[in-house]
Formats: C-alpha cells, sequence, structure tokens
C-alpha cells in the first residue's frame, strides 16, 4: 500500500471512491450514488451501501462498502460482518479499502477474498493505476467494460 493520507476520514475516503469511479466510468454510462439505502442486513438493520453504481441503459449495479483504516483499531472487527454481509445482497457487491492501519490478518483476509479491492485513487487527475487496478478489475467484471483496463499492445496479432 502506497502513502498515508493526512486527515483521511471514513466519508473522505468514500467519496474519494465515488470520485475516481465518475471521473473514470461515467462517460461510459455508468452513475455514481453515495449513502443508498438498500434493503436489509444480515442481522435486520437497514442497510446503507456507501457507494452504488448503476448503469441505467441495462439497470446492471455495483454496491460498494468503502472502508479506510489509517490507525489499528475497531474496524478490524467489522470486516468479516462486513464480507459476510456484501455476500447477502441480491446485487454484485464489493469492500473497496485503504489506508495502512489494517491488522495482517484482516488485510489477508481481504486481499484473498473476492468482494474485496484496494484501491487508493491520487487526485486530482484520478488516473487508473496499480491502486486502482483491483477495483478497475471488478467494474469491468460487473458492467463488461474490459475494453477499458486492458492493455492494446497485450492484444494478440498474428
Amino acid at each position: 500500500m502506497k502513502r498515508v493520507r493526512a486527515g483521511m476520514t471514513g466519508h473522505g475516503y468514500r467519496d474519494l471512491i465515488a470520485g475516481y469511479i465518475h471521473h473514470q466510468y461515467g462517460e461510459h454510462g455508468l452513475v455514481v450514488y453515495r449513502e443508498v439505502n438498500l434493503g436489509k442486513t444480515i442481522i435486520g438493520k437497514d442497510r446503507q451501501i456507501d457507494v452504488f453504481i448503476v448503469r441505467p441503459v441495462d439497470q446492471k449495479a455495483l454496491a460498494i462498502e468503502c472502508k479506510y483504516q489509517d490507525a489499528l483499531g475497531s474496524v478490524d472487527e467489522k470486516i468479516p460482518y462486513a464480507l459476510q454481509d456484501l455476500e447477502a445482497l441480491w446485487i454484485p457487491g464489493c469492500l473497496v479499502y485503504g489506508g495502512r492501519g489494517w491488522s495482517r490478518g484482516v488485510l489477508h483476509q481481504l486481499e484473498a477474498s473476492r468482494l474485496g479491492a484496494y484501491c487508493m485513487p491520487e487526485r486530482p487527475g484520478f488516473q487508473r493505476t496499480k491502486s486502482t487496478r483491483e477495483l478497475d478489475y471488478l467494474i469491468a467484471a460487473t458492467f463488461g467494460l474490459w475494453e477499458q483496463i486492458l492493455p492494446a499492445a497485450k492484444r494478440y496479432k498474428r
């Protein structure tokens, strides 16, 4: 993981992720929402999705839970529940995470989960980088936007 962002908050990280997705994929028909209520959690509470992406033309959607942790703390305890809750959704979902404050065990769980995606976009350019690659793959797989992330130089030619 790259550099620490002084003063980053959970809401700030959510907005960073929403901004990155809007910048990179808005022109491809993806509409980004924040703090969307969507059904119930696995323990019966109202579920609030941090970032919700929908493509109106075909109604495909992706729910994103955002977690940022710069110091060791209690968010580690929430990760197993968050992953389990994402699995219970009726639509594709993922947990996007950033920061340096994750315990090794939870970081391993996030890295190993097909629902986990490390993402740390850089402002102001919001360029695709190695630090956004995992989220880019999930967006490409969900919305069929492979041409946006596959390098033309890797295409087979006779």
